[in-house]
């Protein structure tokens, strides 16, 4: 069959197609893998019974039920949840919004594939502008969505060596500059996947710089504020008409609703509402309902801050104590997990490549994401994209430290032979 550039763009080899794959493959061929490897939240007891209450209650009212699966919304989603939420977020932050600075759409990789490219790639001057990621490593997902070649530009980051066993990335600002043909800059915050926590003043310095390049500020807020708030480190909520901040339901405990929330200006959620109508016709009305629900009843920002993040707090710290113990004798250093569901581990000096080591542990029963796919528009060569993998932490305890053992053992073996070889 022949397809058009756009649909061989899609349907190329990519690394996120590739390795959603791998995953699924390899939980097929050993359902008992131990699996380190993805995004999926955690169930969380106290949540799901939010949850099931919240659909419950929409369920059992009768105009309710018939706006959830017997009507289209409108363009931008439906459009009492848009202004409720407006409100909430305006008395919670102080901000100025309303319905028409809040569009839903299928999904945080559906929205960010139409703001990317409403913002970016070919312009009508015949200029090929980019999405700039001030440092990475980014979000994975981020590299395939682009209808255009060399969409991004992506800045190393600087590195703060905390301890023997920690460290932490920041926006190098000694480098850092707005280029010429970017059209938006993008972060996310939590950063998945290092769960790195952007610090105000840097988020501060992206601004002023996004404001005077007269270039948006992208904000990916999936794991972060105002919900589902998996911040662990001191960190300000902002918004401005130049930010652009994208929200999900997924972290909040239903992934398969498929509901994003995009905040923007009024002018950028016209244009996103009508290229997702294009596109979609219409966002779906399950996840929004079971929102709104939680909206009146108080619960979405609070099931954030006092459920799901104290949750994942504990997983992370029992997650850090069984690798410090697994790993303590070989060279390695853990970003400080200031927030999101992920570890992220350096061996600095790996002796193979990230790629070969998440084989060598998917072989074992483990499953981890090599860490040199998350640099998407990084053209410089840089040894340390090799040397690093990301971890969930979701899973239980147990699953963890058995895990941590295994990646332990392999991972000596792996610097004992190039000891050999020497």
């Amino acid at each position: 069959m022949q397809f058009s550039e756009f649909g061989q763009r899609l349907t190329a080899a990519s690394g996120i197609v590739s390795l959603m794959d791998d995953l699924g493959c390899a939980l097929r061929e050993n359902p008992n893998m131990l699996f380190l490897g993805g995004g999926n939240p955690a169930r969380i007891d106290v949540v799901e019974r939010h949850l099931t209450q919240a659909m419950q209650a929409v369920l059992a009212r009768g105009d309710d039920l018939h706006q959830m699966f017997g009507v289209y919304q409108s363009p931008a989603g439906d459009a009492a949840f848009r202004q409720d939420l407006a409100e909430h977020l305006n008395r919670e932050f102080h901000w100025r919004l309303n319905a028409g600075n809040i569009a839903l759409a299928n999904g945080s990789q559906s929205a960010f594939f139409t703001l990317f490219n409403l913002l970016a790639g070919r312009q009508g001057s015949g200029q090929n502008r980019k999405i700039q990621l001030p440092l990475v490593p980014e979000y994975l997902g981020y590299s395939e969505l682009g209808l255009t070649t060399d969409f991004f530009h992506a800045n190393r980051p600087a590195i703060e060596r905390l301890s023997e066993h920690e460290f932490k990335y920041h926006l190098d600002l000694t480098s850092f500059a707005v280029e010429p043909d970017t059209a938006a800059l993008c972060v996310s915050r939590p950063t998945n996947p290092t769960g790195n926590v952007i610090t105000d003043a840097e988020m501060a310095e992206l601004d002023r710089a996004a404001c005077e390049a007269g270039v948006p500020l992208i904000v990916d807020g999936a794991y972060g504020l105002p919900f589902p708030s998996i911040v662990f480190t001191q960190a300000s909520c902002r918004w401005n008409e130049n930010t652009v901040l994208v929200l999900s339901l997924s972290k909040l405990g239903f992934p398969g609703a498929r509901t994003a929330i995009v905040i923007a200006s009024e002018e950028l959620i016209d244009a996103f509402a009508k290229a997702n109508t294009v596109m979609s016709l219409a966002a779906g009305n399950v996840g929004p309902a079971v929102a709104h629900e939680l909206l009146r009843r108080e619960q979405l920002l609070s099931l954030g801050r006092l459920t799901i993040a104290p949750f994942y707090l504990e997983r992370c710290q029992q997650a850090v104590r069984v690798l410090n113990r697994a790993l303590g004798h070989l060279p390695y250093r853990l970003h400080k997990p200031e927030g999101a569901i992920f570890l992220w581990l350096w061996f600095e000096g790996l002796p193979i490549s990230s790629q070969a080591l998440y084989q060598r542990l998917k072989a074992r029963g483990v499953l981890v994401i090599a860490g040199e796919h998350f640099f998407p528009g990084l053209a410089e060569p840089w040894q340390h994209r090799y040397e690093c993998i990301r971890l969930s932490y979701a899973q239980p305890a147990q699953v963890v430290e058995q895990a941590a053992r295994i990646i332990a053992d392999e991972v000596t073996q792996i610097y004992e032979r190039q000891g050999d070889h020497c």
